[in-house]
Parts: structure tokens; C-alpha cells; sequence
């Protein structure tokens, strides 16, 4: 496996976050490849890593979920990728005395690139489909806890995420769910102290 530092939209190294990229074998067969190795993950994010929830979604093309994230104690670190489409995969950094905080970064994940990112606690997570019935498979280190869970808004302003489809001369409608068309802003999580 080989892994890469990310860099936030305002050039800045994340610290935390990583892209993994494993290592594939071809042949006129197909292809195989580990896509998660306990031993080597956990070498690679210098930390223990034991995963306990399995999550599996799929999305219409202008789908997009988030941004989603669970408070301490039940805080979810996630190992995410796309095993069937195309997604535009966004994380933004909520942790109060980081250096990149309130900024994000985002990354295209698809069946072809093989692409994970790996997601620790303290940050928001979100994508949107670029294809229709994108399937997203991702880990977690915590079980979904409800009165843990929370939201931020995706077009919150202060972020500026460039999210594909929407800040594009592109017509197609963005699908979310309520909840997160109502989610709080960033100013409203601090005021709210729901952050890291």
C-alpha cells in the first residue's frame, strides 16, 4: 500500500488525514488487491485501529450526503472509498486548535483509481455522487450513536467547499436529505460548542 498526505483548499498539509492507494495486481483475469490489511493500516496511521461497523451506501448522480459527524465519547474515525462510480469526497477539519481548522479538502474516489481515505475523529465527512448509483463502503472505529450524531451544512459560506455540479455552469439538480439541508453552519456549531 502506498499513502499520501492531504493538503486543505488553502494549500496547507492536514494532519491526520491520509489517501491510501493499495497495491493492484492485473492479469488477463481481472485484477485483485488487498483493500484493508489490519497490521499495515494500522502501521501506515502510526496508531491501533480496531474497525466495528461496516457502512455501505449508494447514491443517484447528484446525490450528496453530509456533512456528517459523531461528538465524543462515541467520536468516528472512518477508512472510505467508492466501489462502484464516481464521488467527489469532501472532509473539512472541526478540531478547535488545528492549524487548518475550518478548512477542507476533497478528493475523487472511484472503482477505477481504487482510492480510500482514511478519516480520523475530528473531522466532517460528506460527498456527492458523480454517477449514477455511486456505491460508498467505509469502516468505522465507532457504532452510529444518534444522540451523538451531527450535521454542518454543506454549502455552509465560511467553508466554500467546491463541490462538483453545484459551483459549476451545470443545471442538475442536488438531492440531499432533509437533515442535511437544514444542518447548522460552522458559526452555529461554535456557538453550540459541538466541536473537537
Amino acid at each position: 500500500m502506498e499513502y499520501f498526505k492531504i493538503n486543505s483548499n488553502k494549500g496547507k498539509f492536514i494532519k491526520g488525514p491520509l489517501v491510501i492507494k493499495p497495491k493492484i495486481f492485473l492479469d488477463n483475469r481481472g485484477y485483485f488487491f488487498e483493500s484493508w490489511n489490519h497490521s499495515e493500516f494500522n502501521k501506515i496511521i502510526a496508531r491501533e485501529i480496531n474497525f466495528v461497523q461496516d457502512n455501505h451506501s449508494e447514491s443517484k448522480f447528484g446525490v450528496l450526503r453530509g456533512l456528517h459527524y459523531q461528538l465524543e465519547p462515541k467520536a468516528q474515525a472512518k477508512l472510505v472509498r467508492c466501489t462502484k462510480g464516481v464521488v467527489f469526497d469532501v472532509i473539512a477539519d472541526i478540531r478547535q486548535h488545528s492549524d487548518t481548522y475550518g478548512e477542507w479538502s476533497g478528493i475523487v474516489l472511484n472503482d477505477e483509481n481504487k482510492l480510500q481515505i482514511w478519516i480520523p475523529e475530528g473531522f466532517v465527512h460528506g460527498f456527492i455522487s458523480l454517477k449514477d448509483f455511486s456505491a460508498v463502503q467505509y469502516k468505522t472505529n465507532e457504532y452510529w450513536d444518534k444522540d451523538h450524531e451531527r450535521s454542518l451544512l454543506w454549502k455552509d459560506s465560511d467553508l466554500k467547499i467546491n463541490w462538483p455540479l453545484v459551483n459549476s455552469n451545470h443545471k442538475h439538480k442536488i438531492i440531499t436529505s432533509h437533515k442535511d439541508s437544514i444542518a447548522p453552519t460552522l458559526k452555529e456549531i461554535e456557538k453550540s460548542g459541538d466541536l473537537f
